[in-house]
Formats: C-alpha cells, sequence, structure tokens
C-alpha cells in the first residue's frame, strides 16, 4: 500500500507514548486553570458573561463575513476608537488572535530589503511573521541583546527587532 508509512507511524508514536488524547473541559468546575490564555480569569466572570450574553441577543452569534466584507459592527468600532484613546493613538485595529496581529504586525514593519533580528524562543506567531515578511531574518541566541545590536548594527537598510515580551515555552520575561 502507498500509505502504509502512514500506519507505520503512527504505530510507532502511539508506541512511543507521543499520541496526545485533548481532554474537553467541563462547563464549570473549582478546579485551577494554570494551563489557559484567560490570564485575567474573566472568562467566567458573571459580568462578562451577561456582556457577551447581550451582544450576541443584539448583533447575533456571529460577525457573517470577515471584516473587511461584511463583519465590521459598531461594536468594532467603537472598542477601537476606546482603545486608541486610551492608548493616546489616532487609531487602533483590533484582530481576531494574538497570532493574526503578530502576523500582521512583522509583515508590515519588514519591508523588501529589511533585516528582521529574531529571538530564538519566540512564539510561532512571530516566527511564521518572519517566514512571510519580505524582508532577510536572522535568528539571534535567546536572550541575547548583544546578539541583536550586532546584528541590527551590519545591516544597512531597514531593520527590526522581533521578540516576545513574555516566552510561552519557559514563563520567562525578554
Amino acid at each position: 500500500m502507498a500509505f502504509g508509512w502512514i500506519e507505520e507511524q503512527d504505530r510507532a508514536r502511539r508506541e512511543a507514548g507521543l499520541v496526545r488524547v485533548l481532554r474537553p473541559r467541563p462547563a464549570a468546575s473549582s478546579l485551577l486553570d494554570l494551563a489557559s490564555n484567560d490570564y485575567l480569569g474573566l472568562a467566567r466572570h458573571p459580568e462578562v458573561v451577561e456582556g457577551a450574553a447581550s451582544a450576541a441577543r443584539t448583533w447575533g452569534g456571529g460577525a457573517t463575513g470577515s471584516r473587511l466584507v461584511t463583519g465590521t459592527t459598531a461594536l468594532h468600532a467603537e472598542l477601537e476608537s476606546e482603545l486608541a484613546d486610551f492608548c493616546g493613538f489616532e487609531a487602533a485595529l483590533v484582530f481576531s488572535s494574538g497570532y493574526a496581529a503578530n502576523l500582521a504586525a512583522v509583515t508590515a514593519l519588514a519591508p523588501h530589503g529589511s533585516l528582521v533580528v529574531s529571538d530564538a524562543g519566540n512564539h510561532a506567531s512571530l516566527i511564521d511573521g518572519c517566514r512571510l515578511a519580505r524582508g532577510t531574518t536572522q535568528v539571534v541566541g535567546h536572550a541575547d541583546p548583544d546578539a541583536v545590536r550586532k546584528a541590527l548594527a551590519t545591516h544597512d537598510g531597514p531593520a527590526v527587532a522581533v521578540s516576545d515580551t513574555v516566552f510561552s515555552v519557559d514563563g520567562d520575561a525578554a
């Protein structure tokens, strides 16, 4: 069989204990969650839940399209305006995820001929942003500001250094 190697790889992974089984989380739990991205613990806060339910009653259960087509609502515009005011900027743009925001930021900041200096411990979203950027990417050792300075000093054109602020794998800060 032409795809027998797939079954062989599956068997080897299972024997090595490398097959991950997803365990759905319960709707409510008294356990302390230390593995999620709910850093502020607001996902189940009663006011947040009611706000989401109220928005769904008013706006429906989905955006009906991408932001560029039919998905931008007055809520988006209001949030972006308030964020811009809060941060002291002319405008703000909200992304659907941090991953999408990182892709957009790195590709926007790295024009053709630029150098992108990337920390070896960066999140996959930053690494993918570097891959999509039109510049050249140079990966430097994790948390090595001297290597970043050296890389930037050797490039004549536009350059940007890309780093997580808190590295998700180790939890250390830049």
